[in-house]
């Protein structure tokens, strides 16, 4: 992986294309994300040249998933998600590595693919976008079962929704986003993904889902992990990594 962002675009847009364009032009933080957490996978694996496998959250149409993939050759994910209209995008898009046995892909909802995953067997649990989505008592019985598959030093990454403390703040930076689906959305003439974003928004930001920054840490710890760390915060977009501990 590298850090140069034209050789990372010219990546996803040979191989995503036009629909990798269209969400970088409409929520740019989030591709960025999508980057990030590639190139955390990347600095992990720097500590061993054994394979590494990993299980990704909500693989969607694998823009995060192709993210992973670049940043190391010797490799094994499995993209977990439920929504089969986006999956098959994915398998689409990614087919070249699953030919090559680097990628395999489950339909099952998350909760369902993390218990069928035997213990202490996975080096790095990694998602993007999609805890945020989850009622609070799912996400938590989430965290734990990550905890609980991920070997000791095994690293959880995750690039989401992390609210800000500050409501006053939060509700602030939620409204310049806003701000930029109009601006982007009405140019372009697709009210039709405007609406949806909004009504999306809507869900995230209800009282049973909105993903508050120290509550979402203080899970982590509770659940077991260390080396909790909150990362390239930008707006309420944030990267959030952390180990499962040796003993």
């Amino acid at each position: 992986m590298t850090n140069n962002s034209t050789n990372y675009d010219a990546i996803f847009s040979g191989v995503i294309g036009q629909e990798y364009e269209l969400l970088k032009l409409i929520c740019p933080l989030v591709t960025e994300m999508s980057r990030l957490v590639g190139l955390t996978v990347k600095e992990y694996s720097k500590a061993s040249t054994e394979l590494l496998s990993i299980i990704e959250l909500g693989g969607g149409t694998g823009i995060t998933t192709l993210s992973i993939l670049d940043a190391r050759d010797n490799i094994k994910i499995l993209s977990v998600d439920s929504e089969p209209v986006m999956q098959n995008q994915a398998k689409t898009n990614l087919n070249q590595w699953v030919v090559e046995q680097k990628l395999a892909f489950c339909g099952d909802d998350a909760l369902t693919a993390l218990k069928n995953t035997p213990s202490q067997s996975i080096d790095i649990v990694a998602s993007a976008y999609t805890l945020h989505n989850f009622l609070h008592d799912y996400r938590e019985q989430v965290i734990h079962e990550i905890y609980r598959v991920l070997k000791p030093d095994g690293q959880f990454i995750n690039g989401d929704r992390y609210a800000l403390d500050d409501v006053s703040e939060h509700t602030r930076t939620t409204q310049h986003e806003v701000t930029g689906y109009f601006k982007v959305l009405t140019g372009i003439n697709r009210l039709d993904l405007l609406e949806h974003w909004i009504v999306h928004l809507f869900s995230d930001e209800s009282e049973n889902h909105v993903m508050r920054e120290t509550i979402s840490l203080n899970q982590l710890k509770d659940a077991g992990f260390v080396n909790i760390q909150i990362n390239h915060r930008n707006e309420v977009n944030a990267l959030v990594t952390a180990i499962k501990p040796r003993t």
